[in-house]
């Protein structure tokens, strides 16, 4: 009978055994269950944030790829408005270059034209100053020598009256030529008004005391 209650007591502690076996094994499974779960909902959260700033990251990225192609056509842009202005400026000092060389032709030409007629007349007046100091010469040769060269001081300080007076009447500048009863002049001007033409040719037909009909006016 004892031998069957130990028997008994024995086979109970085994039974409480095997269930809290079972027990503490459903139980770590579950809390196995558990930090799993909760890794994988941490996981997520990561992943969620991940892409998050994944997404943000994008966005800022295709922003900085934007902005190079802005700054670029704006660039661009700068660039084309500098090479038109460039260009503009290079015309504007081309033409304003050709004015100026066109300016200094037109006054070289009436400087130099000016030079060249005091030169010729200084040769004239020399050569007849030779005749004059030619012992070898007639007195009828000196005689007309000595006219010639009071003719040609007197045409130059008449040439030199017309100009001035003709000065006075807003012409910039012009010279006078004159070739035994022909006078020509060329005067500065892009183009000269009936009233100016008139005025040179009653100056110089008054000075010069010579018809109108021998006076030739261009303009230059």
């Amino acid at each position: 009978m004892q031998v069957l209650k130990r028997n008994q007591i024995i086979i109970l502690v085994v039974a409480l055994m095997l269930v809290s076996a079972g027990y503490l094994n459903f139980a770590t499974r579950q809390k196995e269950n558990t930090i799993t779960t909760s890794a994988q909902d941490a996981n997520l959260q990561v992943a969620g944030i991940g892409d998050a700033k994944l997404v943000s990251s994008n966005g800022i990225v295709e922003q900085n790829e934007q902005s190079p192609i802005t700054n670029t056509s704006n660039m661009n842009e700068n660039n084309v408005n500098e090479q038109s202005t460039l260009t503009s400026n290079n015309s504007v000092q081309e033409n304003n270059l050709k004015e100026n060389q066109t300016q200094a032709t037109t006054s070289n030409y009436f400087s130099s034209s000016r030079l060249n007629r005091e030169t010729m007349y200084s040769q004239m007046i020399e050569s007849y100053q030779e005749i004059l100091e030619n012992g070898s010469i007639s007195e009828t040769q000196k005689a007309i020598a000595q006219t010639e060269i009071q003719k040609i001081n007197e045409t130059k300080n008449k040439i030199m009256i017309c100009e001035n007076l003709i000065k006075t009447k807003d012409i910039e500048d012009l010279v006078i030529f004159v070739n035994d009863k022909s006078i020509s002049v060329v005067v500065r001007a892009n183009e000269l008004e009936q009233e100016q033409i008139a005025q040179i040719q009653n100056i110089i037909a008054r000075e010069m005391q010579t018809e109108i009909s021998n006076i030739h006016i261009s303009n230059k």
